[in-house]
């Protein structure tokens, strides 16, 4: 994995990256961080930078790493790693090693973030921005039903803006 110059982003398919490949979402040093799956957030251009939108709901364990640690990784694997990330969205970096479980090589990145050797991209993000999610902004009560009163249940989301500082890809 090298680092690339951020225009190879413009290459992706943003939509199919996160709603259909996913991406894992990796706080802390490469001794003590943890990893989740997420197939929500948005890659775009805020405040005259390349910005990534993250989702956590505070009950995940990755969360604390978060809100720890000044930068994210957000890391996008072939179909070859489809079983890996489901490893790591269904368990708890609480519970068990899930990155050994998944058969993932954790690595460490340029100022200590945590990659995977895996991982065709990785994007090395800085936090600016932090907001939670509060019922009463839902302007469609529809969504608000589906995904957390009668959908798959837990708090509401934590929401993260962070630049996207350092790009990796193992692809020419």
């Amino acid at each position: 994995m090298e680092k690339k110059d951020i225009g190879i982003l413009a290459k992706e398919d943003v939509f199919k990256l996160i709603g259909k490949e996913w991406m894992l979402v990796s706080a802390g040093t490469i001794d003590n961080f943890n990893t989740m799956t997420a197939s929500w957030g948005c890659l775009g251009w805020l405040w005259n930078r390349p910005v990534a939108v993250v989702f956590i709901r505070p009950e995940r364990y990755t969360y604390g790493f978060v809100e720890d640690n000044a930068r994210v990784t957000l890391s996008f694997f072939g179909q070859e790693c489809r079983g890996a990330l489901q490893v790591c969205g269904t368990k708890s970096g609480r519970d068990c090693d899930k990155v050994a479980e998944a058969g993932l090589h954790p690595v460490c990145l340029e100022g200590g973030v945590v990659g995977f050797s895996e991982a065709r991209l990785t994007l090395v993000c800085r936090k600016l921005f932090k907001s939670e999610m509060r019922q009463d902004c839902f302007l469609d009560p529809e969504v608000l039903s589906a995904w957390y009163h009668n959908g798959p249940g837990g708090s509401l989301h934590s929401i993260y803006i962070a630049e996207i500082e350092e790009v990796y890809s193992s692809q020419d």
